[in-house]
């Protein structure tokens, strides 16, 4: 059976309508709107619900990867936390090993006198030892500059110099200027150099250290 739209009819009946009153719609207008009600109310929905909810499932899903790797990295870490712990005792035991060789300040005396004897052991005439008046702050140390001048021939200042790096305390040659007399001198050598001695700072100390630190901050600003 043939079903035959007069589409100029149904025009007409939209033309005719009075929008205001629905009481008064044809068949053809309560049709459409009724089709747009049945149209807009799932995408009004979509939108006001659906859509937060694929966003959330979204950001759950990131956060659960997050999750998944911090859990991969903490049993990482688990697994080797042995290991970790082997090496921090290792750690522990070569910095108390190169603690010990930094003197502390009572024994900064007896470390210069070693220094002059080796020089001296070794047959050097020492024209200049001068100890810096102060010493230079580091975190956890001090070091103290020696201006040292020597004379000798070169093979004796090379066995001064290793017999320094022997000694039972940390002490360093810098800046070294060796330079060569002139006419019967000419076999002499005099060697300028600066010798750096370290000690580490007690508790007291690196407490004070902390406390002007912080001062020179100053208040945070707000």
């Amino acid at each position: 059976m043939a079903i035959n739209i007069n589409f100029n009819a149904i025009a007409d009946e939209f033309k005719r309508t009075n929008w205001k009153d629905p009481g008064t719609w044809h068949a053809a207008p309560k049709l459409v709107v009724l089709l747009l009600i049945l149209v807009a109310i799932p995408v009004a929905g979509f939108f006001a619900d659906t859509q937060t909810q694929i966003d959330d499932l979204e950001r759950m899903q990131g956060e659960e990867a997050k999750l998944k790797q911090q859990y991969l990295d903490k049993k990482k870490q688990a697994v080797n936390l042995d290991l970790h712990r082997q090496q921090l005792r290792e750690i522990d035991t070569q910095f108390g090993a190169l603690l010990r060789q930094l003197p502390n300040r009572s024994q900064m005396d007896a470390l210069l006198v070693d220094i002059n004897q080796a020089g001296l052991g070794r047959g050097l005439q020492f024209e200049l030892f001068r100890p810096a008046p102060g010493e230079i702050t580091r975190e956890f140390y001090a070091e103290r500059p020696i201006t040292l001048k020597v004379t000798g021939n070169y093979h004796d200042m090379g066995a001064f110099a290793s017999d320094v790096g022997q000694l039972p305390r940390i002490v360093t040659l810098n800046d070294v200027s060796i330079s060569s007399g002139t006419g019967k001198d000419a076999q002499v050598l005099t060697m300028d150099v600066t010798a750096r001695t370290f000690r580490y700072l007690d508790d007291d100390e690196v407490a004070a250290q902390r406390r002007a630190a912080s001062k020179s901050k100053g208040p945070a600003r707000k």
